[in-house]
């Protein structure tokens, strides 16, 4: 019988309107969708702050504050912001792992920081668009040492870490990692599928059910969620829901160029959990569960 299924929003990532009409820039945008997505049914929020003039990316602890107070003042719900790509803008190229999570630290000196996020691995990041048109993408990097200082943060304050698995090989090197850090939170394991893009697997139950194997030898008692980049995961919500997971959505993971909004997409999904058998967990008892 299927049990409580935990519901993720991811707003808006780094994509801006020109690739996601609809994503919210702006901290009120930002914070009005997160409170609209959470009262429709979503516990979990996931963001990427913007500097409005530019409508690029922007990792700040004050605006990271702005939109984790804003909402937090609206409605009860787990809010967390993403982890900059090593050498983004924001990102001094001097600094490493320590600039990577400076603004994550920043909000938790203000304490406002509930999860973070990591990714335990490094890969290919390129759309199969960009590869047919000859684009080369770019190679995202994650460190080991760079994982090890994550958890390492996450172990001074007990924080759990939102784990992307964008290949099978995160999910084995995060968990050894994870092992090594018993102080930190548990990790929860974001299993990533994509339509577009050339990581990972499409989203086939095959696939779910070869990532489900995977965590039950490497990280059998850890939560874990289907998500992903460019992608329709309406599919795969039935079996991750009978199979004990949990769902994200929003206009960060789903089809680049959707008509769709946040809410439109959260409230679809509701009904997808919902009809699958699956009950919407309330903030207070995912936290519950992650202290067990």
């Amino acid at each position: 019988m299927a049990g409580q299924c935990w519901l993720e929003v991811a707003l808006n990532g780094p994509w801006g309107k020109r690739r996601q009409p609809h994503v919210p820039v702006s901290v009120d945008e930002i914070v009005n969708d997160a409170v609209a997505c959470v009262e429709a049914g979503a516990a979990i929020v996931h963001f990427h702050a913007y500097d409005v003039a530019t409508g690029r990316q922007k990792d700040d602890a004050d605006l990271y504050a702005a939109i984790v107070d804003g909402i937090r003042s609206r409605c009860d719900a787990i809010v967390y912001p993403t982890l900059p790509a090593d050498g983004s803008a924001d990102i001094d190229p001097q600094g490493g792992a320590d600039a990577r999570f400076a603004a994550l630290k920043g909000l938790a000196d203000r304490g406002l920081v509930e999860w973070g996020a990591l990714d335990p691995g490094s890969m290919n990041f390129a759309h199969a668009g960009q590869v047919a048109a000859g684009d080369k993408g770019f190679v995202y990097t994650n460190s080991v040492e760079h994982i090890r200082a994550g958890l390492g943060f996450a172990a001074t304050l007990g924080l759990p870490m939102a784990y992307a698995i964008y290949e099978p090989g995160f999910l084995r090197l995060g968990a050894q990692l994870a092992a090594e850090q018993p102080g930190a939170g548990q990790p929860i394991y974001r299993l990533m599928f994509t339509d577009g893009f050339t990581f990972s697997y499409p989203p086939k139950p095959y696939a779910l059910q070869a990532y489900h194997e995977l965590l039950r030898e490497f990280a059998p008692d850890a939560p874990w969620m289907i998500a992903g980049l460019d992608v329709d995961l309406t599919p795969l919500i039935p079996l991750a829901v009978a199979l004990g997971g949990h769902v994200r959505v929003g206009l960060e993971d789903a089809r680049l160029g959707t008509p769709k909004t946040n809410l439109e997409i959260v409230t679809e999904a509701v009904s997808a959990i919902e009809g699958a058998g699956g009950s919407l967990a309330r903030p207070d008892q995912i936290r519950a569960s992650l202290r067990q």
